[in-house]
């Protein structure tokens, strides 16, 4: 973005830039239970013009789980492949499974002004903010162990197995959270959710995105001489 020289006095809006906006990515990660999907799902009904990229994964489809809408669930096998042609922006593994994001869905949306929320984990965070170090990214704390727990057993989709292996996989999890832009405690939901919108729409007023999106009115108030009229 060029910056515009205030001392003249012959611009015009066509000076204004015409290319297009690039969107903000938006990264929200939190250990199982922490409440992120709900946080997620609820935002995007109050902010749609965020679009949510669905992520590929290895893991069979919980129940109500569709195909496109909450995942793209594919063989290991075919995943395997899609790491190996390049076909992820960011991929890991958590609890077992393989999760990763489209590198192109994720790009073509931004390049059309889009901004998209990726829900992944603190790996495939890490490999975003070293590939997209403009991102925004946030992390979700639950209030307690004790409410993370009772939330984990409260699904009941998974066996006692799983669900002291995402209890476990947690420390890890937590641990990096302070590697985030922002840490929300996912405690009262209308709080959290208020503060997760919050970021989005301080975001959207950070000086250089208002910038681009207004030059043409910041063209027209520098070329206006008050002392003419």
């Amino acid at each position: 973005m060029s910056a515009i020289d205030s001392t003249r006095s012959d611009f015009t809006v066509d000076e204004a830039s015409s290319e297009q906006i690039e969107g903000t990515l938006f990264v929200v990660a939190a250990p199982s239970g922490a409440g992120k999907s709900t946080l997620v799902n609820a935002l995007l009904e109050r902010e749609p013009a965020i679009s949510l990229s669905v992520s590929h994964t290895t893991r069979p489809p919980r129940t109500g789980e569709l195909y496109g809408r909450h995942y793209y669930f594919v063989e290991r096998g075919e995943f395997e492949r899609e790491v190996a042609e390049g076909i992820f922006l960011e991929h890991a593994e958590v609890h077992g499974n393989l999760y990763g994001t489209s590198r192109t869905t994720v790009q073509a949306l931004l390049a059309q002004g889009r901004d998209v929320l990726l829900e992944i984990d603190w790996q495939g965070a890490g490999q975003i903010r070293r590939t997209k170090p403009d991102c925004v990214s946030v992390f979700i704390l639950p209030p307690s162990r004790t409410e993370l727990e009772r939330r984990l057993r409260g699904r009941g989709s998974d066996s006692a197995e799983v669900i002291e292996r995402r209890l476990h996989n947690s420390r890890e999890e937590i641990a990096h959270a302070h590697e985030f832009d922002y840490i929300l405690i996912n405690d009262v939901f209308e709080r959290a959710l208020g503060d997760l919108q919050a970021i989005v729409r301080a975001v959207r007023q950070r000086s250089a995105l208002q910038w681009q999106r207004h030059e043409s009115l910041i063209v027209e108030l520098l070329a206006a001489d008050p002392t003419s009229e």
